[in-house]
């Protein structure tokens, strides 16, 4: 027999829901499209930069020598090579990457409908900080 939760009288907040759901979605979706994009890979459907065979040559190489020995992109320039079996993975890592920004987006509407001018700015500058750092606009030295 299951067990039922016991009924609580906390309920939460519609902006909480509405960004549980939106973090959810992305993840389950974030999650499909690495395992599809993980089969599509090993199973040969779509070429790869780098061989699957040719993979182990290059695993102890220190990135900078990876990056050149295998002519892989860096930066955001995979996107022209995601069609590449080994690059699809990264459709779904962005989509992961995503997910925050996605949350913040999704309680907006909320917040309008609300008149929470302060909150909207806090949900959009978070967005904003995010999308900078994806494109490396705070470039901190590595």
């Amino acid at each position: 027999m299951r067990n039922q939760p016991a009924e609580s009288s906390v309920k939460a907040a519609p902006e909480a829901l509405a960004c549980a759901r939106a973090i959810g979605f992305g993840a389950r979706a974030g999650f499909v499209i690495l395992v599809l994009s993980f089969l599509t890979y090993v199973l040969g459907f779509r070429e790869p930069l780098v061989p699957l065979d040719q993979l182990p040559r290059y695993w102890g190489l220190p990135l900078s020598q990876f990056v050149k020995a295998t002519h892989s992109p860096t930066g955001w320039s995979w996107l022209a090579h995601a069609g590449n079996g080994d690059m699809l993975n990264l459709i779904g890592i962005s989509v992961l990457a995503a997910i925050p920004a996605i949350g913040c987006l999704a309680v907006v509407p909320i917040f309008a409908r609300r008149g929470e001018k302060a909150l909207i700015a806090i949900a959009l500058l978070q967005v904003a900080v995010l999308i900078a750092s994806a494109c490396d606009v705070f470039h901190v030295s590595r």
